[in-house]
């Protein structure tokens, strides 16, 4: 794993384990370079994303028992590719972001700056 440290510099803290999130299924937004969606920018989904995501072709609201996936819903936190995240952005359906929770290598996508004007206030793991 890369190391794990946030977009401010400081030890990234969990995303969510409930439901569990993070390219290692740990809770948090760690990525390696095995990682090629670069899961590292925590959000607070919302049903307008959720509805964006699928219409990409990537349905993250539907339940996959197989895959131990529940399906989320607006409300979770979820690690979200950097890339997909920045598409939502460009198409004005980006999702709210944790700041301590996003992975120092969003910023290889994403300008701190932008990260910023997205930042939600309450940063408390749920």
């Amino acid at each position: 794993m890369d190391d794990s440290i946030n977009v401010l510099g400081k030890k990234l803290k969990p995303c969510s384990t409930s439901p569990v999130t993070g390219f290692f299924r740990n809770g948090c937004c760690d990525t390696s370079d095995e990682d090629f969606g670069s899961h590292t920018v925590c959000v607070s989904l919302t049903n307008e994303f959720l509805s964006f995501s699928r219409s990409k072709g990537n349905d993250l609201s539907t339940p996959h028992p197989q895959w131990n996936f529940p399906g989320l819903k607006g409300g979770d936190k979820w690690c979200l590719c950097a890339s997909r995240w920045l598409e939502a952005y460009r198409e004005g359906m980006a999702p709210k972001i944790y700041l301590e929770f996003t992975h120092k290598r969003a910023l290889e996508i994403i300008p701190l700056e932008l990260l910023e004007r997205f930042a939600l206030d309450d940063e408390q793991v749920i």
